[in-house]
């Protein structure tokens, strides 16, 4: 393994669903690219039918793409499957695994198709099933089945996992566990890429992620450098009548009635000398409110409100 190169590379990626009937072709991926380092965990974040899911089917070598090249372990995905497959543990967003089956059953299953499967214990206990070997599949919970899904995703000892929303349905004590468990798989040098409707998930775990919408990336880079693109907001609510707002450089301020909203780079500066002025003009502000910038602060500015949902 080449660790000097990307572990994954895209470029120019697209995926046309319809594309024999023109009138009726949809773009769900359309000429994208980026790479994914050893060891880091790549994280993609979009509206619904943004072009996550498909993005990561091309990765994964369940289709072929319409454009572009993707490149895993400097392998094709699809032309090279058999090559790749052990490196690959692949969650997907829907496990559909035997209902009748016990869990254990499904572990053993599941290992009998894997080079160097690891140990079916270790494996669900790492994603607390343990208690649970005994239960068919169809009476798990929907988290249980989340947690079944992302062992099966495990116990081939990937180099590359990916994982597409692999906690949802969870918990938030389950949630947390998982991420204690992706965490731990990092710092042993696995590489995650992985789509979430969680954005506190994606902050939390991600060294780098890419928004996309309408199948393009609008923005992406760490969490600090997206964050670092959005104005922080200072919301203010003043009575009839007041003297005008201090001038303060470089920011923006929109009005609604007596509400005010101030984007601003600079959040301590600027409320300090908003509250300064205040208590200069005696001024006791209905509502007050200071905000720095945040990942969903970035996603709403790129999604809009009206997509709001990753």
């Amino acid at each position: 393994m080449n660790n000097s190169q990307p572990a994954i590379t895209v470029t120019d990626l697209t995926r046309t669903y319809g594309a024999e009937k023109k009138d009726q072709a949809f773009t769900a991926v359309n000429g994208i690219g980026f790479d994914v380092h050893h060891g880091e965990v790549f994280g993609l974040l979009g509206t619904n039918g943004a072009g996550k899911t498909s993005t990561l089917e091309l990765i994964e070598g369940l289709s072929s793409p319409d454009g572009g090249e993707i490149r895993v372990l400097g392998l094709d995905p699809v032309a090279d499957r058999q090559q790749l497959r052990p490196e690959l543990g692949i969650m997907l967003q829907s496990g559909g695994l035997p209902s009748q089956l016990t869990v254990a059953e499904t572990m053993r299953m599941w290992a009998g198709t894997c080079s160097t499967p690891r140990p079916i214990d270790e494996v669900l206990a790492d994603v607390d099933l343990t208690h649970r070997a005994d239960v068919k599949v169809g009476a798990l919970s929907g988290g249980e089945q989340r947690r079944l899904d992302l062992a099966c995703a495990l116990v081939g000892d990937p180099s590359i996992i990916i994982l597409d929303e692999p906690t949802t349905g969870l918990d938030p004590e389950s949630r947390r566990n998982v991420w204690d468990l992706l965490t731990g798989l990092k710092e042993r040098g696995t590489t995650m890429v992985l789509t979430t409707h969680y954005l506190e998930e994606a902050d939390h775990l991600c060294d780098r992620i890419a928004i996309m919408h309408e199948g393009e990336i609008r923005l992406a880079g760490t969490p600090t450098e997206l964050v670092a693109e959005v104005a922080a907001e200072i919301t203010v609510t003043l009575p009839a009548g007041h003297p005008p707002l201090p001038e303060l450089p470089g920011t923006q301020i929109t009005r609604a009635g007596h509400d005010y909203t101030i984007a601003t780079n600079h959040l301590a500066e600027d409320t300090l000398a908003v509250l300064d002025w205040a208590a200069h003009h005696r001024i006791a502000p209905a509502g007050f409110a200071a905000r720095p910038a945040t990942l969903e602060s970035v996603f709403l500015s790129i999604a809009g409100h009206e997509h709001a949902t990753v």
